[in-house]
């Protein structure tokens, strides 16, 4: 039996997973204890996700467990054993707002309940392929020191920095800056997966995050950038800003362009693999530009509230070079670009509603 375990499996890139994978393999395991509703209230609940999955996917097994519990997480793996073949391990704390209040909460989820994975599966499937999502926190705000320039509607790096063609590479460094409490949780799931493969020798990839967005996002304030503020766009409800004159960049990857990119790995892994995973330049835009696409898909006028405080840690600019992963994986390629994500997300809601 070939069996694939996906954490998280009930949010936006568990979901996506799930639904990916599960005419690839026989059994599909689905790992979420729907913390995301601990952590952001009804805003962030999973789950209606969970029942879709469940209703959607026969070979769809659901366990409500806790990553944090390493007896509970060994029982699915001694159970399972060699039968796994692919672990997608997308659960986490995944705001750095929201770590600062729970700190302990937020490195235990996130450090320790990937250790449990990650040690699991070497005990029991140790043939197995291991994928991580990452995130661009790793490398604290390093990119707000780049050679950056105020345009009108957004902020850009400067056409002579080797940055502008194509993002931001995965050798930037994570090394002296400030990440925010999750992003140094994070730093810390990130380079033990990187050990696990580069010292154990497990399949293991990396997969560094830009903004993961798409239909399935239970977008809350302080986490799901592109839902959340489509979900204000079409309920009327008040999106704030944070700082940076609303000029802030950010690159937005459909989930199901990030699952395509976990496929294309395990079809031929690597051990302790990193790889930057964003829109790049083919899909990004600034805080403003995003709300006037939203206004444009709705037709209404959004309600916008603008504070000075920039969040900690944030980045001004943020655009992900994909080159490394597309030279390793050359059948790989987008599937969508920022106005079709948006017109996805707007249609959900409207679904939802």
């Amino acid at each position: 039996m070939n069996i694939v375990v996906v954490t998280g499996s009930a949010g936006l890139i568990g979901s996506e997973s799930v639904a990916f994978m599960a005419d690839k393999f026989d059994l599909v395991i689905g790992i979420d204890n729907n913390m995301r509703a601990y952590f952001f209230g009804k805003d962030g609940d999973t789950g209606w996700n969970r029942k879709r999955l469940e209703e959607k996917h026969p070979n769809y097994r659901h366990y409500n467990i806790d990553i944090r519990d390493n007896q509970a997480v060994e029982n699915i793996f001694k159970e399972y054993n060699t039968d796994i073949k692919l672990i997608i391990h997308t659960a986490a704390q995944p705001s750095h707002d929201w770590a600062m209040k729970e700190p302990f909460t937020d490195f235990s989820v996130n450090a320790t309940g990937t250790l449990n994975l990650l040690e699991n599966t070497r005990q029991h499937a140790p043939d197995a392929v291991f994928i991580f999502t990452s995130t661009n926190k790793v490398y604290g705000d390093k990119p707000n020191f780049l050679p950056l320039e105020e345009l009108e509607t957004r902020w850009e790096i400067e056409k002579s920095h080797p940055y502008y063609k194509n993002g931001i590479d995965e050798n930037i460094g994570i090394d002296q800056t400030k990440h925010s409490i999750f992003g140094v949780s994070k730093v810390a799931a990130d380079v033990m997966v990187q050990e696990y493969g580069l010292y154990f020798g497990l399949k293991t990839g990396t997969f560094r995050g830009g903004c993961l967005t798409g239909p399935n996002h239970s977008g809350a304030q302080l986490h799901g950038f592109l839902s959340y503020l489509m979900k204000c766009a079409v309920t009327g409800g008040t999106y704030t800003i944070f700082g940076y004159k609303g000029k802030q960049v950010r690159d937005n990857i459909h989930s199901y362009d990030l699952v395509n990119m976990f496929w294309h790995f395990y079809q031929s892994p690597r051990k302790g693999e990193v790889y930057n995973a964003g829109g790049g330049r083919h899909a990004n835009c600034s805080m403003t530009e995003a709300i006037a696409l939203c206004e444009k898909i709705t037709e209404k006028k959004m309600n916008i509230v603008y504070s000075d405080t920039a969040r900690i840690g944030d980045h001004i600019w943020y655009i992900s070079d994909l080159s490394k992963f597309k030279k390793h994986y050359p059948g790989w390629d987008y599937t969508y670009n920022l106005d079709e994500m948006l017109v996805q997300i707007h249609d959900s809601f409207l679904v939802r509603k």
